[in-house]
């Protein structure tokens, strides 16, 4: 029955960029950005109710109320692409740091570099940290959020990595705050299997952290450790029980 549902969900999934990239990539260029966003958010609206309805998937967020209403950074645990796809309409307009190979793919790459995201070449490290601090503050002083997966890869499920502050810098030197996220989407929607799994998929949105007075690492820790926290709340594969949190100076 899963695999059906997964054939069935793929259909969709690949058609819908067909039709999106037919229907609104020759127009969005002509919206505005918040215009633009709500136009090529509704491709991430639809597989988010598609995933949901074929793959017997049910979604329980928390904490929605707590996102500010000015620009932050939201600093999320990555386990696939359901994540990537979600925070784009939890609270758009929002740039996400990405690596840059995604702009080059066909029909959705275009449409990724028309929401003014942040393409690293990952292959320069020195670089892209400079480029995340200088283009993230510009665009959080454009009223945009910052969408970063401070892990810096996916991780699967009951797997940890170490967190890189990049993130935490930008809201410190940008003066906004940092919404951490939690969510167990890789249980559902495995990084390295086509097949999905039917289940509960959680999110937890937290408090704002402030960062006004504070040093990165400061705020990467008490991010760290609340996504940590939340994980081994919501997760069902369980979390490495002798782990610490590590502060990392890479992109993330």
């Amino acid at each position: 029955m899963n695999v059906l549902r997964s054939l069935l969900f793929y259909f969709g999934y690949f058609f819908a960029i067909l039709v999106c990239g037919v229907l609104f990539l020759p127009i969005a260029p002509l919206l505005g950005l918040s215009a633009r966003y709500r136009l090529l958010n509704l491709y991430n609206h639809f597989i988010t109710a598609w995933f949901r309805w074929t793959c017997g998937v049910t979604y329980r967020v928390r904490g929605r109320e707590r996102l500010p209403a000015g620009p932050c950074v939201i600093l999320a645990n990555h386990q696939c692409e359901w994540e990537t796809l979600f925070l784009q309409i939890l609270k758009p307009p929002v740039c996400t740091v990405l690596k840059q190979e995604l702009l080059r793919i066909p029909i959705f790459g275009w449409g990724l570099r028309l929401l003014h995201p942040i393409g690293l070449d990952r292959s320069k490290p020195a670089r892209a940290m400079r480029q995340v601090l200088s283009q993230g503050v510009a665009r959080l002083q454009e009223g945009l959020s910052v969408l970063i997966f401070p892990e810096g890869t996916r991780v699967d499920p009951g797997q940890r990595r170490r967190y890189n502050k990049s993130g935490a810098v930008i809201a410190c030197r940008a003066g906004v705050p940092v919404v951490p996220v939690a969510h167990n989407a890789g249980e559902r929607w495995p990084g390295r299997q086509w097949v999905k799994n039917p289940g509960v998929l959680n999110v937890v949105v937290g408090e704002p952290i402030a960062t006004e007075g504070r040093t990165p690492e400061e705020v990467l820790v008490e991010v760290e450790a609340w996504i940590e926290a939340r994980l081994a709340e919501i997760s069902e594969v369980p979390r490495p029980a002798d782990a610490k949190p590590a502060v990392g100076a890479g992109v993330g």
